[in-house]
């Protein structure tokens, strides 16, 4: 079966310990249609409690199950709502995908003294003060667990950097360390270093901090058995960290674990290129690019050239390390790195990365579930937004799992509407897909002879009369304006 992922939580899901009991409950649905493996959030303690989304990883131990942060919970449910879910998702062949944080931590619990300087934010690499003396909440105890699964306890040598001083401004601080003065090396020199991003910025130069890192990376799969990992934020941790890590991962566990890293560089192909050369091809990453180029063609409409919308894309250059997505919990209205696509190309979109050849689809819990929350935006104004779920979003996932098979056949002739078609393979019959930007089409596309006198339908019900394969192999198939056909024998 065609491998197909989906993001089963966004940046608003419901603070109330229930997603991981949804989980369990979605799992029957999700095989239905096709899914085949489960992108779970973060699922340790953060810095909030039970209303941390994850990212503020506080302790990696805590997998809701501590009383620690104001609640044992975390944001999603129990440790034991977490492991049911799993075993419920694995009963139905569901690979899990567990999302991992290794590039900072939050909340520490007491303060310490140490030696820093200041760094300008826009370029990390100018020092703009002399050394000072901080304190900052640089030391984890972790009193709620206590020794339990490992006696590590955090301090500031395992830290690169810093955002808070007490008593002082706000500032990015650089910690003067036996492991280094300088930010580990990254591949681009964007802000001049972009090791740091928040909190306290984890220093992978510290051998006992790998060793940690790498013995807890096995005491988690040992507890969940998850299949993947989902690798938060690469542009802010050292590559050569994710190679070891991932090494031993693979090697202690014994089990070819799955990784995909977040590189979000939208339009830096190049960057994404360098990332999988310098990690000799350990992991895939998020096609960014591809994102980006779905974003612009729903904002541009009909005078987008649909033909470019694969150009500078990793689905297109390296399509063995591409995961391919329409939207993530970054992208959505109201976050930083927000670029949605609207609406009405959502599901032109959607069949660009399901019922091709290339890529590995993720698709993202409000285009198949649909959401509803409240946040500020930029300037500080209350906005309420709506995401309904992708119109035929089930029909092109029953696209992916029984019809896109096989040969694929482009016509790319026309700006405004491409088509193509997968001539089925010997366990599956085959699809003609047709999607336009602009107006109503009918584009003549070549199924084989194979299926001479067949009858096809569309599966998305856009349209009630069928096209019949003439003896050459070819059928005339229709799509309405601004959308997208899938065609299937009867």
């Amino acid at each position: 079966m065609n491998p197909t992922m989906i993001q089963f939580f966004h940046w608003y899901s419901e603070g109330d310990g229930k997603l991981w009991n949804e989980a369990q409950k979605q799992a029957k649905y999700l095989a239905k249609l096709g899914i085949t493996s489960v992108w779970f959030p973060p699922a340790y303690k953060g810095t909030n409690g039970g209303y941390s989304v994850g990212y503020d990883a506080y302790d990696l131990y805590d997998l809701g199950e501590f009383d620690q942060k104001g609640t044992t919970a975390t944001r999603y449910g129990t440790k034991n709502d977490y492991l049911k879910a799993i075993n419920a998702l694995k009963k139905q062949n569901i690979e899990v995908i567990v999302d991992i944080v290794l590039g900072h931590k939050a909340g520490g619990d007491e303060l310490e003294k140490f030696k820093v300087v200041k760094v300008d934010e826009n370029n990390r690499e100018k020092v703009i003060s002399e050394v000072l003396e901080i304190e900052s909440y640089t030391k984890f105890t972790f009193p709620g667990r206590g020794k339990k699964y490992s006696d590590f306890e955090w301090n500031f040598t395992c830290f690169s950097g810093v955002d808070y001083a007490e008593g002082m401004d706000s500032n990015i601080y650089k910690i003067q360390s036996e492991y280094g003065n300088d930010w580990e090396e990254m591949i681009d020199d964007e802000k001049g270093n972009y090791d740091y991003l928040m909190y306290n910025d984890i220093e992978h130069r510290n051998p006992f901090v790998r060793e940690e890192l790498n013995d807890w990376a096995k005491w988690y799969f040992d507890q969940t058995d998850f299949d993947g990992v989902r690798l938060d934020a690469l542009k802010h941790i050292s590559f050569d960290f994710y190679k070891e890590w991932l090494t031993l991962l693979r090697s202690n566990t014994g089990k070819n674990i799955f990784a995909v890293g977040e590189y979000w560089a939208p339009g830096y192909l190049h960057l994404l290129q360098k990332y999988i050369e310098v990690t000799e091809g350990c992991m895939s990453l998020f096609d960014s690019s591809l994102q980006n180029n779905f974003h612009n063609a729903s904002k541009e409409g009909a005078s987008y050239d649909l033909r470019r919308v694969f150009d500078e894309t990793l689905t297109q250059a390296d399509p063995m390390h591409s995961v391919s997505l329409v939207a993530n919990h970054d992208t959505q209205p109201l976050q930083d790195l927000e670029a949605p696509v609207e609406p009405w190309f959502k599901p032109i979109a959607y069949a660009l990365i399901l019922l091709r050849k290339d890529g590995y689809p993720c698709v993202f819990y409000p285009d198949l579930y649909g959401a509803h929350y409240i946040d500020k935006d930029r300037e500080g104004n209350e906005q309420e937004i709506f995401m309904p779920k992708v119109d035929g979003i089930e029909a092109l996932l029953k696209a992916r799992k029984e019809y896109a098979y096989g040969e694929q056949q482009d016509y790319f002739e026309d700006a405004n509407c491409l088509g193509w078609v997968r001539k089925g393979d010997d366990q599956h019959l085959g699809c003609a897909v047709v999607l336009s930007n602009k107006d109503a089409y009918n584009k003549p596309m070549e199924m084989g002879k194979n299926y001479s006198g067949k009858k096809f339908k569309d599966l998305l019900k856009r349209f009630k009369n069928k096209v019949i394969i003439d003896e050459n192999g070819w059928g005339d198939f229709s799509v309405p304006a601004g959308n997208v056909s899938v065609w299937v024998p009867e």
